[in-house]
């Protein structure tokens, strides 16, 4: 990849950790957050260091020849582990303190193994491109060479397996947005293996006398480039997600929230829309748990069941029947409590409504698929209001 490509994706890296930054400050504690932040500065590290120009500056200002090498290195073996360990967080299970801190401590090892190695080594003569295959027969550099593609095609193997295989299972086949995060990082991880199989490929012919520094140099950027670009996608995919399906329901909640206007306004329960539009799904919601908690007394269970009977009868869907059902009742709830004090027509009810966003999404698009005017409540005078 070019320096420009290197520095764009770094930057971009960046952004996305600016938008999450604000989340890792509230919830420190949480080890899927940590980890997620840590494979986008980790893998910003990563273009940011393997592009020509920082080569060239770190080798100078620091006055050591090739010390972007192990610099890069470290970079790319962290990066490895961090994603590891956020598959790991999201899969979660007992076993996951004792899996993500034998990974933390295997790759710290690592980590440290390439430091020393380097510094044991002799690498006087700088090599900006072709590192790998020009020091592969140099004594404890080689060494250090093979320990960090060796520890990258471990991490990049494992996470490819780990992602693939659980998002081929079932239950995730229910979250479309975790399913595309999984498959994509295992087409990323895929993809990326091959920077440290052509290096190491590459290495070994060196060992025999052969000289394949074009698979060495070639190749291996383009798997690294195309293989983060998707993995980090992977990653951002079920943030995302989230805020994409959050705007949806802000929209498609919308009805609801019109039948229960009377009760929010008359009652002041509506807050002000906050300014972040990644808020206002989450806005609305609350916002109708508010006017559903003001009417929780005044639902007709006769009402209710005589609706789901006939939509019942009429669709065979009971999950449209209830939903039809319950935009029937809370609008009957919300009309009786606009109007003066009165003996309720029917049954007093001891119902409660479905809080969680997909429920109350149905019961919006029944609100929206009888018409709007037909739960619409006029807001009666003031003067005839109870007290």
């Amino acid at each position: 990849m070019s320096g420009a490509i290197n520095y764009v994706s770094c930057g971009l890296l960046w952004i996305g950790l600016l938008v999450k930054l604000p989340a890792l400050i509230r919830h420190w504690s949480e080890a899927s957050l940590r980890a997620i932040n840590g494979v986008l500065a980790l893998a910003s590290l990563c273009f940011l260091f393997g592009a020509p120009a920082s080569v060239r500056l770190i080798n100078r200002v620091s006055g050591v020849p090739n010390l972007a090498a192990p610099l890069t290195y470290a970079s790319i073996t962290a990066y490895s582990a961090a994603l590891l360990l956020m598959i790991a967080c999201w899969r979660g299970g007992p076993s996951l303190r004792r899996t993500t801190l034998s990974w933390a401590y295997g790759y710290t090892a690592v980590l440290a193994g390439i430091a020393v190695l380097f510094v044991l080594g002799d690498a006087g003569e700088e090599r900006r491109s072709d590192f790998d295959t020009y020091y592969a027969t140099t004594p404890w550099i080689s060494e250090m060479v093979v320990l960090y593609l060796v520890a990258h095609v471990t991490a990049v193997t494992v996470s490819a397996v780990w992602s693939l295989r659980w998002g081929f299972e079932a239950e995730v086949r229910e979250r479309p947005w975790l399913r595309a995060s999984l498959l994509t990082i295992g087409a990323g991880t895929v993809i990326s293996s091959g920077y440290s199989i052509s290096k190491l490929i590459a290495v070994v012919a060196r060992w025999t006398g052969r000289d394949w520094a074009v698979l060495g140099t070639s190749l291996p950027p383009l798997c690294a480039g195309l293989g983060a670009v998707l993995t980090v996608v992977g990653v951002l995919l079920p943030m995302v997600g989230h805020h994409l399906s959050a705007w949806r329901d802000f929209f498609r909640l919308a009805p609801l929230d019109a039948v229960l206007d009377p009760v929010l306004t008359e009652r002041a329960l509506r807050v002000e829309r906050p300014r972040s539009p990644f808020l206002w799904g989450t806005w609305r919601w609350s916002t109708i748990h508010n006017g559903l908690h003001a009417i929780e007394t005044l639902y007709d269970a006769t009402l209710y069941d005589a609706t789901l009977d006939t939509e019942l009868a009429r669709t065979g869907d009971w999950a449209r029947a209830s939903s039809a059902a319950w935009a029937a009742t809370i609008a009957a709830a919300v009309r009786r409590s606009t109007e003066p004090p009165s003996e309720p027509a029917g049954a007093p009810a001891r119902l409660s409504p479905p809080r969680d966003a997909a429920s109350l999404v149905l019961i919006a698009d029944a609100v929206k698929r009888t018409g709007r005017e037909t739960w619409a409540v006029e807001p009666r005078p003031a003067e005839a209001r109870s007290v």
